[in-house]
């Protein structure tokens, strides 16, 4: 064994990507330099850390260095460049000395450097430098990504989700788009009507799909619940792709690794999500309406708020509807304990808001809301969904007075509201044109525009409100006319409905139940399309009382 060991270490830095081609030219310059001083290269004694950044000292090839290092088994170290060894000054300095005080000698392939103070200086530039490029290059990659995903272009997005084809720019015809893949846009279109419209839960889906035999973009046959979830919460579908909606922070601490990684991820870095309000949309070809796709959102929290009775069962009617009004928490079933009942049998339970549970919320309840015996709360609900179904009429009476508040003041015409509309735009064009023409002086021109374009914008909203008025009014006709269908179905059987069956329609029709301190509010939820394959869906409510 030759006396003087030789370690090697080389890295690729995922923040320079272009680099990574330049990998075996920096292996082969070692070598030829190691093999120049007369020493061999034994395999093991190589370090490479392929895919991690150089802005953490957590890497395995790293890690095993600086062991071997601790355990006097190195005389000399070859690195390439010390931005190779870490990208940050700091991390140069300390692995540096750490090496040295090992009684290591550094050798760095770019620049040899000595022990006098002008070498040790070029070594700080050089880390430096290193670092400053390294947030350069991080801070123009990200500003130019925003700057494009402003201007809607899709070369942004990370890739094509289930349903569209990536086109590049240059086969693109120098603008990259996303083009529909007939099959899988047609299964996209069934999933969302699944959940949409069928109020199916992701698994009862993915059995669906597997039972099929529909193929992923993988080739597999198997469908598992995260691809599902992830395609029911993409906006793509609906045609405005969101790019931003997570951001990069530094590493958060981890309780365990991930099922089948390392503990220390290859980027020290965690990803959390970003608001809504913070996304940038870019348009791309719909495949799902709008409208299903909000549908397809509501039934999701709605799954999510009823997951919990699959682990024991449904226990109560309104299991995952009650709600309170004053705190917002749902309200739980809670049976009563053999203290409580004094030995003797009691067929109901509470329903229980978990506000008022002081072991919460540390020894201390926060909402003084009251529970509510479950037989008299199923009763209440059940009676006002079979007065509902025997009256559908009070449906129409209710979107009426939400339609015309009791405000007193009689609203105007849409006709109207669009012809002065009209009369003002020509004011804005005789305005544009006397300024033009020298008639009226600047300071005369300019709070007249302004006043002018008040008055159109506070019409337009006008018009809007009353548009929408209009087209409720219509859809209005047509929620009555499936209501009555679908009540004349089932109300010969609501009298011999049993448990299931009540549980079932309650569910199909009311949306929630609030509790307050004296009454119960019940929120129907209609959809103006029950059994229709159409799968444009909307979701309307009707809130009542019931003391």
């Amino acid at each position: 064994m030759n006396p003087i060991q030789v370690a090697m270490y080389a890295r690729v830095s995922s923040d320079q990507q272009t680099e990574a081609h330049t990998v075996a030219s920096q292996v082969a310059a070692l070598r030829e330099r190691v093999v120049a001083d007369g020493l061999t290269l034994p395999a093991a004694m190589q370090f490479i850390d392929e895919g991690y950044s150089g802005a953490t000292l957590v890497r395995p090839a790293l890690e095993r260095l600086r062991d071997v290092i601790a355990a006097r088994a190195v005389d000399r170290l070859y690195v390439h460049s010390p931005d190779r060894l870490a990208r940050k000054y700091a991390y140069q300095v300390l692995l540096v000395d750490e090496f040295r005080r090992a009684g290591v000698e550094v050798m760095f392939l770019n620049r040899a450097l000595g022990q006098s103070p002008e070498d040790d200086l070029l070594l700080q530039v050089q880390g430096m430098i290193a670092e400053y490029e390294r947030a350069k290059i991080i801070e123009r990659h990200r500003r130019g990504k925003r700057h494009a995903a402003q201007a809607g272009t899709v070369n942004v997005l990370s890739g094509a989700p289930y349903g569209y084809h990536y086109v590049a720019k240059y086969p693109g015809g120098g603008q990259a788009r996303y083009d529909l893949v007939p099959e899988e846009a047609r299964l996209v279109r069934q999933v969302f009507d699944w959940v949409g419209r069928d109020r199916l839960t992701i698994g009862e889906v993915c059995r669906r799909l597997t039972r099929a035999g529909e193929v992923t973009r993988t080739g597999k046959t198997v469908w598992d619940r995260s691809v599902v979830w992830g395609m029911l919460k993409n906006p793509a579908y609906m045609g405005t792709a969101a790019f931003g909606k997570t951001r990069q922070e530094p590493l958060r601490p981890r309780l365990r690794a991930q099922r089948g990684r390392g503990l220390q991820p290859r980027r020290a870095v965690s990803t959390v999500d970003v608001p809504q309000e913070d996304w940038f949309s870019i348009p791309v070809p719909a495949i799902v309406e709008p409208e299903v796709f909000a549908a397809v959102q509501e039934q999701l929290q709605d799954n999510r708020r009823h997951a919990r009775q699959s682990q024991r069962g449904a226990l109560y009617l309104l299991q995952g509807l009650v709600q309170c009004q004053q705190c917002g928490y749902a309200y739980y079933g809670k049976r009563i304990s053999p203290s409580a009942r004094k030995g003797k049998p009691r067929a109901y339970a509470y329903y229980r808001c978990l506000g008022t549970d002081a072991y919460r919320f540390g020894g201390e309840r926060i909402c003084p809301n009251t529970q509510v015996r479950t037989d008299l709360l199923d009763l209440a609900v059940w009676r006002e969904v079979c007065t509902f179904l025997a009256h559908p009429e009070r449906l129409a009476e209710e979107y009426r007075r939400r339609l015309q508040p009791e405000t007193g003041t009689k609203r105007t015409p849409l006709a109207t509201v669009e012809e002065q509309m009209a009369k003002l735009r020509q004011g804005v064009a005789r305005l544009i044109d006397s300024y033009a023409d020298g008639l009226i002086d600047k300071p005369e021109f300019e709070p007249r525009i302004t006043r002018v374009r008040q008055r159109i914008a506070r019409l337009e909203e006008q018009r809007q409100q009353l548009t929408d008025e209009a087209a409720l009014h219509a859809e209005l006709q047509l929620i009555i006319g499936r209501l009555e269908d679908f009540a004349s179905k089932v109300h010969t059987g609501l009298e011999a409905a049993d448990w299931t069956s009540q549980r079932d329609l309650i569910r199909a029709l009311v949306k929630r139940v609030e509790v307050a301190q004296n009454d119960v509010n019940i929120v129907f939820r209609i959809d103006p399309y029950p059994g229709d394959a159409d799968p444009e869906k909307k979701s309307l409510q009707l809130r009542r009382g019931s003391s």
